[in-house]
């Protein structure tokens, strides 16, 4: 089994002001994933150093296998989570990134 963890980086989603649509989507296709189990979840906010702690967090203590952030992408100053990912993750799997955008697209 992968143990797969959902987080997602949003102020406003963090705050309960917004609905998590993205990550209520990405839960729903890992628990359509044979062999996979949904391990870790949570919504916090645009906060580099918290989203850091976090998946150190998954990954070092819950051995989360495959850790898959939605959020905190744009272009404003506070959407850091690339810059945060980049500075925890050993190697990237841009192929997953792709395979998630052209789910979206069927749906």
């Amino acid at each position: 089994m992968i143990s797969i963890g959902v987080l997602t980086i949003s102020d406003s989603g963090a705050k309960g002001a917004r609905e998590d649509t993205s990550g209520e989507r990405i839960r729903a296709m890992v628990t359509q994933l044979s062999g996979a189990v949904l391990s870790a979840g949570a919504i916090i906010p645009d906060e580099r150093e918290q989203i850091e702690a976090t998946l150190r967090e998954w990954s070092d203590e819950k051995q989360v296998n495959l850790i898959l952030t939605t959020g905190g992408t744009g272009l404003a100053p506070r959407d850091v989570t690339p810059e945060a990912t980049k500075a925890v993750i050993e190697r990237e799997a841009p192929g997953i990134a792709e395979a998630m955008r052209a789910f979206s697209l069927q749906q």
